[in-house]
């Protein structure tokens, strides 16, 4: 180190600074030489590694290196270059104050740890970006994972700067952390829960940023708008937000109406009740007057023809008719169990409109038609008698 610093003093007095003979001029002298190096590394790496690299990326056909080598990621890897200068050539100028390099180096690697935690956290964002532009991974529920891997790294991060402060090994204060396990378990037992629910979600493809789900329990009824590692947001249809933690998603029961969308057909099961009363055999006359009106065919008719028969016949004909209606999937019109209330007649069937509005504009035509129709076959809705019927008949008599 003497030989440099007499080298150095030889530049300056070529240079007309003979003046400076003092240790410390000689030290400032070459702290300002290593800032010039570290200055001027990150300078060629912004202006010809950085260009050089975009341009290589912009000519392949794959889209992912453009996320890599942007600007972003880029200048998060230059902000490596000073702390490595100057933990590499800080000897030069404070190699006799060893007590003083010391510090100063573990400055610099303190400084090297946060700015590659920045670099990691810009990384993690830029594969983030390539998921979401990527076919399969669009929908997968990372961004959870994605955040639990930050919090790995600065936890890293947080015991190699503790290590360094203290001059300790780092496996020794992992060892003592070991100790603590529980207590770390009951600090981040969401944040640990949450991963390993994410990665059950994501791998069994269980649910997706944008899955309509009904969850009763939490009160959620909506599209999933976001999927991180400690919460699952769902936007309900009232414009409420809904925050579930990821982990009662796979130890509950929930429903995903996915499936629906993705066949093209919303499910129609629902009853119409028919007065008890008003089923009864068919007289001839009108027998012949259904044939004539088209709600009857020849084979609907038999020795003992019931009006509720041939009504259920016309239903089966009209879904399989109906434009509306995916003829590929169950259509179905099927009597129930009665009930004090009347026979049950179910409607199942499955509209090729899956929209909300749509499919309940639909549905409430469907029945509609059906209530406006019952009447042309002798049948009637059942309906609880209301104080004003009671009024107009004092007897009870129909």
């Amino acid at each position: 180190m003497k030989d440099l610093n007499l080298e150095i003093a030889r530049l300056l007095q070529r240079a007309g600074l003979g003046g400076l003979h003092s240790e410390w001029e000689i030290r400032i002298v070459v702290i300002a030489g290593i800032l010039l190096v570290s200055y001027l590394a990150t300078k060629a790496f912004r202006r010809l590694i950085i260009p050089a690299l975009q341009k290589i990326s912009s000519r392949t056909r794959a889209t992912w290196d453009d996320h890599l080598f942007q600007d972003k990621v880029m200048h998060g890897a230059c902000r490596l270059i000073p702390p490595i200068v100057w933990y590499i050539l800080l000897p030069l100028a404070f190699d006799s104050s060893p007590v003083l390099l010391e510090l100063l180096r573990k400055g610099c690697l303190i400084y090297l740890i946060v700015v590659a935690l920045m670099l990691v956290s810009v990384f993690l964002d830029t594969l983030r970006e390539i998921s979401d532009e990527h076919e399969t991974l669009r929908n997968r529920p990372l961004q959870g994972i994605y955040q639990m891997i930050k919090l790995l790294s600065v936890s890293v991060g947080c015991i190699l700067v503790v290590s360094i402060l203290i001059g300790r090994d780092a496996t020794t204060i992992l060892a003592g952390l070991g100790a603590s396990a529980a207590v770390l378990m009951l600090i981040f037992r969401d944040s640990i829960l949450g991963l390993v629910a994410g990665v059950q979600l994501s791998a069994n493809d269980m649910l997706r940023p944008g899955d309509w789900i009904t969850m009763a329990k939490y009160g959620a009824d909506g599209y999933v708008t976001e999927v991180s590692l400690t919460t699952v947001k769902v936007q309900n249809f009232d414009k409420t937000i809904t925050t579930i933690p990821p982990y009662a998603l796979v130890s509950d029961s929930f429903q995903n109406w996915r499936g629906m969308r993705e066949c093209g057909g919303r499910r129609i099961k629902r009853s119409v009740l028919l007065d008890a009363s008003t089923v009864r055999f068919c007289t001839p006359e009108e027998t012949e007057r259904l044939l004539k009106e088209g709600l009857a065919q020849k084979e609907d008719l038999s020795e003992d023809v019931v009006n509720m028969r041939i009504f259920r016949s016309y239903m089966q004909r009209y879904l399989k008719s109906n434009p509306g209606i995916r003829p590929d999937l169950l259509q179905m019109v099927r009597t129930l169990q009665p009930t004090s209330e009347g026979i049950p007649v179910e409607i199942y069937c499955f509209t090729k409109a899956t929209d909300w509005i749509p499919y309940e504009t639909f549905q409430s035509a469907l029945f509609d038609h059906i209530i406006a129709i019952l009447p042309r076959f002798g049948l009637r809705i059942y309906q609880r008698p209301a104080g004003t019927d009671f009024r107009r008949n004092p007897t009870g008599n129909p």
